[in-house]
């Protein structure tokens, strides 16, 4: 395996589970630089730049052009900066998640990494959960069941092919109690953006809008009704499929970063598509200590470095372009309001 230079921004906790799993594949960290949120809301303030408040201007140090790329794991609202800067160096990056604070942000982003042909990986490690990875492979192959037999109920009232809009409906659920972490990003960027990137990892960003829909008003949780849509610590977005094969699939996404429980699940539910029958069935994406707390899945963070590194020694060019974009929308998404 190739041996690799790296340079760690935020050594907080996300920043430590990186360097331990790179460390692990061999790649040996050149710097590792820290701020914290409070520090980087003071620079701004003052009209600094981020560069300054850890070292990154450096250049002239002699160790910048022997890193082979950057991980960004210090607070969202500095993750624009930071990746600016390594990418107008032609440096690739691996920034935790979100991309950016903001849609203009997130796409300029994209729009400088393509430009310089520059590697922007996103860190969601969600999509590399196992669990998930799982569900998504049944959940397809139902999906297209449910295709096939909307078009075959068409054809028998009709005498013409073509297909109903599914009547599917998916919940995403992540809730968690108070903590001291992420708080310069509300809960939007801070918890929503994994869940919208795990759709965007099962539908088309061109063909899915936010809708003004009740997505949750016909789930057994009568706790949807209390979650805000608004900003702060509690969260509900409706997602809709508009167009293509899947069209009429709606999801609704609650997040709540100050809960009394700990979920993280997906459910969905098929309504009747045809001549097929409806069912139902949910996933948590984590396990549970027999104590009741969460045990934390290791294979998620293992997929997803095994997976840049790939992306770093310049496989899956497709993939690496799919991945950056889905993790730009997932900000539009996540940040955007219904028409």
């Amino acid at each position: 395996m190739k041996e690799y230079n790296a340079i760690l921004i935020g050594n907080g906790t996300m920043g430590r589970r990186h360097r331990e799993r790179f460390e692990n594949c061999g790649v040996r960290f050149a710097r590792v630089l820290d701020v914290d949120a409070a520090e980087w809301i003071a620079s701004e303030e003052a009209g600094a730049l981020a560069s300054r408040n850890i070292g990154l201007d450096a250049e002239c140090n002699g160790w910048l052009p022997k890193v082979n790329f950057a991980v960004i794991a210090s607070p969202a609202s500095t993750h624009y900066e930071y990746a600016r800067f390594f990418l107008e160096k032609k440096i690739p990056v691996l920034v935790e998640k979100p991309l950016a604070t903001s849609a203009t942000e997130a796409l300029e982003l994209v729009k400088l990494a393509r430009a310089n042909d520059t590697l922007l990986f996103v860190a969601q490690s969600e999509c590399y959960n196992p669990i998930f990875l799982n569900f998504r492979k049944h959940l397809m192959v139902d999906l297209k069941n449910a295709v096939a037999a909307s078009r075959s109920e068409t054809k028998t009232q009709s005498g013409t092919a073509g297909f109903l809009p599914l009547n599917v409906k998916l919940e995403f659920r992540r809730e968690h109690g108070y903590s001291e972490r992420c708080r310069d990003v509300d809960v939007s960027l801070d918890l929503l953006v994994h869940d919208v990137s795990l759709f965007l990892n099962l539908f088309d960003a061109k063909d899915v809008a936010v809708v003004d829909e009740d997505c949750c008003g016909n789930r057994h949780d009568s706790a949807c009704s209390d979650v805000s849509c608004g900003r702060g610590d509690r969260v509900r977005k409706c997602l809709k499929v508009v167009s293509g094969e899947f069209a009429g699939v709606e999801a609704s996404f609650i997040a709540d970063r100050n809960s009394p429980r700990d979920v993280r699940t997906i459910s969905v539910e098929f309504g009747r598509n045809g001549q097929m029958p409806g069912f139902d069935y949910s996933v948590s994406l984590v396990r549970y200590t027999n104590a009741g707390n969460v045990a934390h899945i290791p294979d998620s963070l293992d997929n997803e470095h095994r997976f840049f590194l790939k992306l770093l020694a310049g496989a899956c060019r497709d993939w690496s372009h799919r991945a950056m974009m889905n993790a730009a929308n997932a900000v539009i998404l996540a940040t955007h309001a219904a028409k």
